[in-house]
């Protein structure tokens, strides 16, 4: 407060001045920002045209690194990332914050899987029917165990590794390989041409080129149900409450409530989804032509960004990382920058 009434009105009329200015200057500088795709206040800005249209200022994507040849597989570790790498027989090892790459390692014939296990990082050779563990710190292969014909995308439970592999004529097995020794205790029969698995905190999903998911037990391996989806599904990931697979033949994707496998609903995933992730809040596929962003309430599409093909899929908590296998390259997307 002043103490003279003059003086106050002045203030009053100085104060709302600036107000007006500073709001027309930042109403301006605003406007001037959506091209940019950032405000004044450094948000992105949601222009309601390009919402409508799908298009969020984002960043597409945010890094790309180089790694081996067709990564296939991406995994994170909690600090680093690793990606297997198909044409060239080797992973890669990327520090995630800066990102960087610490170090490409041999580990056979045409790996297309890898996981970490809370300690170790696990390799699926597909050319040479095996899985390796490798040592985080310096990726030293601690061992390499025979699986079977062509063992696809892998999980973990804790303490056991599960991995797929197709004996012949399209019949599959998923494998439960004990992680300290990789010693085979269980080999339990599920659809055809398996490809990936996912944990659900009690239970191990995989996806089956019959154009089923199969649900087993993991302490036991008693089957729980199969359930259809659509054509061709790949990748699968879990949301905390439903499972959600990846129809590439179909150019679908499909939610399924883990408690009892009931289908709430197929949507929309152009161009051939591959791989699928949760970020915490949405989902994002991997695919052919884009990388695709969901709310899993309904499936609403959020976001879509042109990829030349991108597979393996991995949530480091910061980013989402896709491996586009035709450039060999680990791209980098910034989530929750809308």
């Amino acid at each position: 407060m002043t103490r003279a009434s003059s003086i106050s009105v002045l203030v009053i009329v100085v104060a709302m001045t600036s107000f007006v200015v500073g709001r027309a200057q930042k109403a301006n500088a605003d406007e001037e920002a959506r091209s940019s795709g950032q405000a004044s206040n450094g948000r992105a800005v949601r222009d309601p045209l390009k919402v409508g249209l799908l298009n969020w200022n984002r960043p597409n994507p945010t890094t790309r690194i180089k790694v081996g040849s067709q990564p296939y597989g991406v995994a994170f570790d909690g600090v680093n990332l690793w990606t297997a790498n198909f044409g060239d027989g080797t992973v890669t090892k990327v520090r995630a914050n800066d990102p960087e790459v610490l170090g490409t390692f041999k580990v056979g014939s045409s790996p297309y899987g890898v996981t970490f296990d809370g300690d170790n990082i696990w390799v699926s050779n597909q050319g040479e029917g095996t899985v390796v563990k490798l040592r985080t710190g310096d990726g030293k292969v601690m061992g390499r165990f025979a699986v079977g014909h062509y063992p696809g995308w892998m999980a973990c439970d804790g303490s056991h590794l599960w991995v797929t592999t197709v004996p012949g004529q399209g019949a599959g097995k998923l494998n439960e390989l004990r992680i300290s020794d990789g010693k085979i205790l269980e080999s339990f029969d599920i659809g055809t041409s398996p490809v990936a698995v996912a944990f659900d905190g009690a239970n191990v999903w995989v996806t089956n080129g019959d154009g089923t998911v199969s649900k087993l037990r993991a302490s036991d391996g008693k089957t729980l149900g199969t359930f259809a989806v659509e054509g061709g599904p790949i990748g699968i990931a879990f949301d905390g409450a439903n499972m959600w697979v990846a129809n590439r033949g179909y150019a679908t994707v499909t939610k399924l409530r883990a408690s009892d496998g009931k289908n709430l609903g197929t949507f929309p995933a152009p161009g051939g989804p591959y791989g699928v992730a949760f970020d915490g809040t949405n989902i994002w596929l991997s695919g052919e032509s884009f990388v695709i962003e969901l709310r899993p309430a309904d499936g609403t599409e959020l976001g879509r960004w042109p990829t030349t093909g991108a597979a393996g899929i991995a949530f480091d908590g910061i980013n989402m990382w896709v491996g586009e296998f035709n450039d060999n390259v680990l791209a980098g997307y910034e989530v929750g920058k809308l």
